[in-house]
């Protein structure tokens, strides 16, 4: 059965198939192990497919800067003090024509091996997506594997001046790059770079600190950021040609999607110009984009450019306030109305590679006390949903594995491996032997609210109706720990409660008959209302002017759906 709705599984292909424990502090890809491409089977993939996702974001696909050495095979030569950890940022990419040689058996085969996991995931019946890194680059970029007659960025640039719009990049003219912390070095050569490249989080001054993204440099689009942001645009930036060039190539691999980092660190007008030629040669390919202004949501939206955004600081900073306790439940329903309009272009999550583990002790602390913010990120519209990879295990994230530090967060700087990822590896059968029992469950719980949300209608195609503004007076239902909504479709609907609270509740929800009406459900007196998350085969049983009254699960929840009697 096809999925109606888009289900992301984000993986970082470096830590999901290393098996080695090793796990020394800044090890190195020797020490420490490295995951392969090779090693996201089939076996893997089909896992997946039967968990209800539709699509894979891999992560530090393109090639990028690391210490590791691979000169002998052609590829430059790094420099460890502009590096962020050994295994390097996967968004200080150094090729935008490479893959990353970490992750091939064969290095001189890297690139085949790469379009054969293509061709494994497509077989799976998913799609796949990889990042897109328009802004920035990394700092010693040199590509080695660009098609003939594609020329480097920066080879024409003018170096004399701060800013030209023909230039690639933007200079500090007379001043050299001075990196101002503590650094790693090879022991017979130093990176120089005169005059020094603006850094990739637009700050310009040739002393970089730890804070800014000292390993990549600015893009330059033609706009004159120290003059006004004057744009330049008259005649079409070199820039402009060379990325677009750059996203023909790789969808020209059979790529279904791209993941675009800091789209809007990037004119928006870049946008709107390289996008539909894009979507002209591959129609089906989708464009996501890594947003945080809302003001710029509908922007980006507009003229059908970006099909999907991030609601990071929408829905995802309301749930995880909620879910700790700072904010009432209540609040999901303004961060819903903030885009009420645009939601189903929304992408839902509770984590990604930037922000912090549920399960860390700086977020809920145990992956068990997910589920209620998990089934309102799933389950409140038609809009794409992502889990991390973990997530659904409870990784914690909890390891300091070196550059990145203990911070809740699954470091994407390091070679290392996941405790909870290798017992579920198992040996490449990708199985539940080695996992405890909470980790199964709570996996269950997440493949079982996947295959609701592609099998059910109502929650795949229906419409949304709020419940919270009718039970703000409901002296059994507590709008600041409880969350209920409707999903419908047709005669199918479908009712969401879930719990905020640390403890189990007994709630009553009031429906009230606009939501039938709304909905086009005659009210015929008497309604069933049955589970599907828990295991209860025993139904409910409530009408209009009777409320439904359940028993909610501590953190979690449940779907109850809704036929008359």
């Amino acid at each position: 059965m096809k999925p109606r709705k888009i289900f992301i599984y984000q993986l970082l292909p470096r830590l999901l198939g290393n098996t080695q424990a090793n796990n020394i502090q800044n090890g190195t890809l020797e020490e420490n192990g490295c995951g392969k491409f090779n090693d996201i089977t089939g076996k893997f993939l089909n896992q997946l497919k039967k968990g209800g996702y539709s699509h894979v974001w891999l992560i530090g696909v393109l090639a990028h800067a690391s210490t590791t050495d691979y000169t002998q095979y052609g590829i430059p030569r790094e420099y460890p003090e502009i590096i962020k950890g050994n295994a390097g940022s996967p968004y200080a990419v150094r090729d935008v024509y490479d893959v990353d040689p970490d992750l091939a058996m064969n290095v001189n085969g890297r690139m085949r091996e790469f379009e054969a996991l293509v061709e494994r995931i497509h077989r799976a019946g998913m799609e796949v997506i990889i990042d897109f890194v328009p802004n920035h680059l990394a700092r010693n970029y040199k590509s080695i594997n660009r098609p003939e007659g594609v020329d480097e960025f920066g080879c024409n640039d003018d170096t004399s001046v701060a800013f030209s719009p023909g230039n690639n990049f933007y200079y500090l003219p007379g001043e050299e790059l001075e990196i101002q912390f503590p650094v790693k070095k090879m022991a017979d050569v130093t990176y120089r770079e005169s005059p020094a490249k603006v850094t990739g989080n637009d700050c310009f001054t040739n002393k970089p600190t730890p804070y800014d993204w000292y390993e990549t440099v600015k893009l330059n689009y033609g706009i004159d950021i120290q003059n006004g942001y004057i744009k330049h645009f008259s005649k079409i930036p070199d820039t402009w040609n060379k990325m677009r060039d750059v996203l023909i190539y790789w969808s020209k691999k059979n790529i279904d999607g791209f993941r675009v980092d800091m789209a809007e660190m990037v004119p928006l007008e870049f946008w709107r110009w390289v996008i539909p030629q894009v979507k002209k040669e591959f129609p089906k390919i989708l464009f996501l984009a890594e947003i945080y202004n809302p003001d710029a949501y509908r922007l980006f939206l507009a003229h059908d450019n970006f099909d999907y955004l991030y609601d990071k600081v929408g829905l995802y900073d309301v749930l995880r306030d909620v879910a700790c306790g700072y904010r009432p439940s209540s609040d999901i329903t303004f961060a819903l109305n903030n885009v009420g309009d645009i939601q189903h272009k929304m992408l839902n999550f509770i984590e990604n590679h930037d922000e912090q583990r549920v399960a860390s002790d700086y977020f809920l602390k145990d992956g068990k006390h997910g589920p209620a913010a998990m089934i309102v990120t799933a389950c409140v519209n038609v809009n794409p949903v992502m889990i991390y990879f973990g997530q659904e295990l409870g990784e914690r994230g909890m390891d300091e594995e070196g550059f990145s530090g203990k911070n809740g967060r699954t470091s994407i700087f390091d070679y290392w491996s996941l405790d909870t990822v290798r017992r579920w590896n198992n040996n490449g059968k990708w199985d539940d032997t080695l996992l405890t029992g909470e980790e199964r469950a709570l996996q269950k719980f997440y493949a079982k609210l996947l295959t609701l949300c592609n099998r059910e209608r109502a929650l795949s195609e229906g419409l949304f109706y709020d419940l919270m503004p009718a039970n703000y007076d409901n002296f059994e239902f507590d709008s600041t720990k409880q969350f209920a909504f409707l999903r419908g479709t047709g005669d199918e609907l479908i009712l969401a409660v879930v719990n905020f609270d640390n403890k189990e509740v007994d709630v009553v929800v009031n429906i009230p008959t606009h939501a039938m009406d709304f909905f086009g459900i005659p009210d015929n007196g008497s309604f069933n209302a049955f589970p599907l998350l828990s295991d209860s085969k025993f139904n409910t049983v409530f009408s209009i002017d009777s409320p439904i009254r359940i028993k909610v699960g501590a953190t979690s929840g449940e779907l109850y759906k809704i036929s008359s009697c």
